[in-house]
């Protein structure tokens, strides 16, 4: 809610303020409640970064040995890049859906 010049508060018709201030509540409290900073969404993004590139890279690495001792029609190396990628993919969003999870049960604990 916002001050007019005239001192009284205007009135929010869509509720929309209400709804961004105890949505920065449930955070506070989280962060309050779990002792985390803001640092800990980078973690999370680094996380989830290195989740989907080790398993390409090991695809690509395996890839590349394979494609020196078999050499064949296809390549090795792209086919297996692609399936770590897929790996990692799924790998981060079963993370990023375990995470939310656990996020909405602590949402539903406190109130």
């Amino acid at each position: 809610m916002s001050e007019r010049p005239d001192g009284k508060k205007a009135q929010d018709s869509t509720g929309l303020g209400h709804e961004v201030a105890s949505e920065a509540a449930r955070k506070l409290r989280a962060e309050k409640k779990s002792g985390q900073s803001a640092w800990v969404g980078l973690d999370m993004m680094g996380l989830i970064g290195w989740s989907v590139v080790v398993p390409t890279l090991l695809g690509a690495a395996l890839g590349i040995w394979l494609d020196d001792r078999h050499p064949g029609t296809h390549s090795w190396t792209l086919s297996l890049m692609g399936l770590g990628l897929v790996i990692g993919c799924l790998n981060a969003w079963q993370w990023v859906s375990r995470e939310n999870t656990e996020m909405s049960d602590d949402d539903n604990d406190d109130e």
